[in-house]
């Protein structure tokens, strides 16, 4: 029986995302977001004048649990597709970051889901103010935000470090 001696890869602090790159990702992928719930109202807007509601609009001033609800389902659509479909948001193709797990690997839908859901924790941006720059999304999630070429290096000069081992 071949015992499994291979180490695995584990992600450290210095390939995370800088705070200022974690910031750009904030501003990008809220914008992205601005830009859905415009769309949603659009089409929600053209929905009710062709049913014939003439109110919707002036209800929907009004309405402001149905304003969070839509701001919601959109941040939580917004961030689980990117995430689970690319492990990126828009915002981390522009400051070429990813989302990763422990291992630098893409974390699974599950994962990206509760990372979504803590987004919507009460003052998780104030949880940035830590010294080790990550939110509760990513530390109850257990999962990190990286530089992706610096983890690509990585996890190159690690599997090479682990091929000559084991030719040792």
């Amino acid at each position: 029986m071949q015992e499994n001696n291979k180490k695995q890869f584990k992600v450290s602090a210095d390939i995370f995302a800088s705070l200022s790159q974690r910031f750009l990702n904030l501003l990008i992928d809220t914008l992205m977001q601005l830009i859905l719930f415009f769309i949603v109202l659009v089409f929600m807007a053209a929905n009710a004048q062709a049913s014939g509601d003439k109110t919707f609009i002036a209800n929907l001033e009004k309405n402001t649990i149905l304003q969070y609800s839509i701001t919601i389902a959109i941040a939580l659509f917004y961030y689980n597709f990117f995430e689970i479909v690319l492990a990126r948001t828009v915002g981390k193709y522009f400051t070429q970051t990813i989302v990763v797990d422990e291992n630098g690997e893409k974390p699974n839908s599950e994962t990206i889901l509760v990372r979504s859901l803590c987004r919507l924790i009460p003052f998780n941006a104030l949880s940035f103010l830590g010294i080790s720059g990550r939110g509760w999304h990513d530390t109850i999630s257990k999962t990190y935000v990286v530089n992706k070429k610096a983890l690509d290096e990585k996890k190159r000069l690690f599997d090479a470090l682990e091929q000559n081992g084991k030719e040792a």
